[in-house]
């Protein structure tokens, strides 16, 4: 059977993705994303601790951590954003992020080191940023095991 593409028609609605943890199902929020808002995704309070100040953004569901803090003007550390330099180590004292496209070590994740650049939010969380000795030594430690 041949089907002409012109004679084809598609339709599609936009769902929201829900994450696969219930963790801040309370308090996540929808947001309008992308250019005049026709997407959605799920926006969760990311708190973030670096240089002696403590800021709460809304960080989408499918944008990074990193990301939304530089767009919102925080001056947190980085350089390469693929989640390979770690120039963006933070400490995840609460909540869950996905960091499934970065480069840390299963075990490195499981101690609650992060980095901003491929980290996505799963709740709300809090974040303290970190020195790059400190998660490069831990990684560094773990690799050779």
């Amino acid at each position: 059977m041949t089907t002409s593409l012109a004679s084809l028609s598609v339709s599609l609605s936009l769902v929201p993705h829900k994450p696969k943890s219930n963790a801040g199902d309370y308090n996540r929020k929808l947001l309008k994303v992308g250019r005049g808002g026709g997407g959605r995704c799920w926006a969760y309070k990311v708190t973030i601790e670096h240089g002696g100040e403590r800021r709460t953004l809304e960080v989408g569901e499918d944008e990074t951590i990193l990301r939304r803090a530089l767009d919102e003007g925080l001056e947190v550390p980085h350089d390469c954003k693929l989640g390979v330099c770690m120039t963006c180590p933070a400490r995840l004292l609460s909540g869950a992020v996905d960091q499934s496209e970065g480069m840390l070590s299963d075990d490195v994740i499981a101690r609650g080191y992060a980095l901003l650049c491929s980290s996505y939010p799963r709740s709300d969380c809090v974040i303290r940023t970190i020195p790059e000795d400190e998660l490069l030594s831990l990684q560094l430690a773990t690799a050779n095991d």
